[in-house]
């Protein structure tokens, strides 16, 4: 029997760079995009997040930090992020018809019928042609389940020398049972935020 190869596509601080892509001076600027009533922080990349800055922070709380450091500050545009995410997931279905889609800023692709050689090579492919079509960076995890594929895509986030493109599926059995476990832990805590974040009205996207 065959095994399956799952690749996870999860967009880098999605609604950051959805407004990124139609502001070219923001790139290294900390940005940050705010809840619908302006309320709270939904949103932010690396170098907000370096300023002490966090998901779910009331905003009028951090003007001293805000003002300081020039932060990019953006209200929500709910709109801009679904079409940006429908252009994501339609460069996505040119590798694979088999296209499922997780969420406004993840899509998993079955790549295990897809002719190729090198795994890490067609992540850097795919990462590659959604950034040029759409502006929009992301990371690729490769693994033979939807599961593992979670793991390797926060192992990606930790370590920088993975180019933002990771395969497990050369990993040893035993290595793949750890990470399995892992990952089970990771998903209960990952349940019990996004809990949590409902009560205080706050729609979760990855990283």
């Amino acid at each position: 029997m065959r095994r399956h190869i799952y690749a996870l596509i999860d967009c880098a601080s999605f609604y950051v760079s959805c407004e990124r892509a139609f502001g070219a001076t923001l790139q290294n600027k900390p940005t940050i995009v705010l809840s619908n009533n302006d309320g709270c922080i939904v949103a932010l990349d690396g170098l907000a997040k370096q300023l002490g800055l966090k998901r779910g922070q009331p905003v009028f709380k951090q003007q001293a930090i805000i003002h300081k450091h020039q932060v990019q500050v953006f209200s929500s545009n709910y709109s801009l992020y679904q079409d940006m995410s429908s252009r994501v997931m339609a460069v996505l279905a040119e590798f694979s018809p088999l296209l499922e889609i997780y969420s406004i800023d993840e899509g998993w692709l079955d790549l295990t019928d897809v002719a190729t050689d090198d795994l890490t090579e067609l992540g850097q492919t795919i990462r590659a042609r959604v950034l040029q079509y759409t502006g929009i960076p992301v990371r690729v995890a490769i693994a033979p389940t939807k599961c593992l594929t979670k793991i390797a895509c926060e192992l990606i986030k930790s370590d920088s020398r993975y180019g933002d493109v990771l395969d497990l599926t050369s990993f040893a059995p035993k290595q793949l049972d750890a990470c399995a476990v892992y990952c089970n832990r990771g998903i209960e805590r990952a349940r019990k935020a996004e809990n949590a974040d409902r009560h205080r009205g706050i729609t979760r996207q990855s990283s």
